[in-house]
């Protein structure tokens, strides 16, 4: 079990994760922290934030988060028998993506942004291996407030990861990783403020 604490990043500036079966990138200052800070409350405050219904075993349950999906075309996105339709990006969002693009020089065409309020929302194991991603789906999450941590998985359950994941960072998720690892985003009983998670991706 490895454990990558918050501080092991502070004098780099990128980082591969040493995962089997997998191409994980994290960058820790990805954003400076005056601009992470700025987007975070415009983000918070402009973006139209909902609360859907997922079915889990037949069942209906209100997501434990708030989500919204941006995009530069029409393209609905479905996961847990849900769909979402997009709004057009704002212009936050297109500049964030455009700076993903020259970090990586990978292209984007939809942004799921998730907005943890507290320690009580969270994002259960799965992985984002949906049909319209792609056959190996490209996802470049940045992270704006509150330090979260995110737990990876391998699909033989004999390998875990641990990655908390700061203000301002850029998680990069590639080739054959959504095909044999899961990852989540688990609860805390710690007092902690919100966190918005921008997860853009290519919707086919």
């Amino acid at each position: 079990y490895l454990s990558i604490m918050l501080n092991t990043f502070s004098n780099r500036k990128e980082y591969v994760l040493p995962m089997p079966d997998a191409e994980v990138y994290y960058f820790p200052n990805f954003l400076e922290e005056k601009t992470a800070d700025k987007l975070f409350e415009q983000l918070l405050h402009s973006l139209a934030w909902q609360q859907d219904k997922i079915t889990v075993f037949g069942k209906a349950h209100n997501q434990p988060r708030l989500t919204a999906l941006y995009a530069e075309n029409k393209k609905p996105y479905s996961y847990s028998s849900l769909i979402m339709h997009p709004q057009e990006f704002t212009d936050e969002l297109s500049w964030i993506k455009s700076k993903i693009t020259q970090k990586t020089k990978l292209k984007f065409s939809s942004c799921l942004a998730n907005l943890y309020r507290n320690g009580n929302d969270s994002n259960g194991w799965h992985a984002d291996n949906e049909k319209e991603l792609g056959k190996n789906p490209v996802i470049a999450s940045v992270s704006l407030g509150a330090v979260r941590n995110f737990k990876f998985r391998h699909n033989t359950k004999k390998l875990k990861h641990n990655l908390f994941l700061a203000h301002g960072s850029l998680l990069l998720m590639m080739g054959t990783t959504q095909h044999y690892w899961k990852h989540e985003l688990p609860k805390t009983k710690k007092i902690i403020g919100p966190r918005i998670n921008l997860t853009y991706r290519t919707i086919y």
